[in-house]
């Protein structure tokens, strides 16, 4: 049979397997989190329309992926039902900061939602950039619900050669 502190120690070390667990998967997940709010813009064409909008309003997932090579950064950023209108991409500092509006369109007039999992409305992220970019060679597509914008790095500055004399 097991004493107390056994016990105890057992305890605290599922606890620290867990709080650990949980430590990696925020550090993991926490930048594709993001935040829908109601759109400022346009009115719902219905009420039951304005009611999945204010539904849908909450922490959604924007999945982004990093990667570059010697000349360029590329960032894809997933986010489907979206047409090339909807965002506006801008530098700010050492950020690619996206930001859209996501729509709700119905296929369907008779009937209610169920499920609704998917978010909808005003967001904004911003994607670290692991070097410093050119902001002017910027470029962006957005296809099959990927956005993806190619930047060309930022050459470094040849400083001056001080002779020694």
């Amino acid at each position: 049979m097991a004493t107390l502190q056994q016990l105890k120690t057992g305890i605290g070390d599922v606890w620290n397997n867990v709080v650990e667990g949980w430590r990696r998967l925020t550090e993991r997940a926490s930048s594709a989190l993001t935040r829908f709010s109601l759109p400022g813009g346009g009115k719902a064409d219905s009420q039951e329309l304005a009611k999945a909008e204010e539904r849908s309003v909450g922490w959604g997932v924007l999945a982004a992926e990093v990667y570059n090579d010697d000349s360029r950064v590329v960032v894809r950023l997933e986010a489907p039902g979206m047409q090339k209108e909807d965002f506006n991409i801008q530098i700010v500092d050492d950020y690619l900061v996206v930001r859209g509006e996501k729509r709700i369109e119905r296929e369907s007039v008779n009937g209610n939602y169920h499920i609704l999992e998917c978010a909808y409305g005003s967001f904004e992220r911003a994607v670290p950039l692991p070097c410093p970019v050119e902001e002017g060679g910027a470029t962006a597509t957005y296809k099959n619900g990927v956005l993806k914008v190619e930047l060309p790095k930022k050459q470094a500055e040849g400083g001056r050669v001080i002779p020694i004399s």
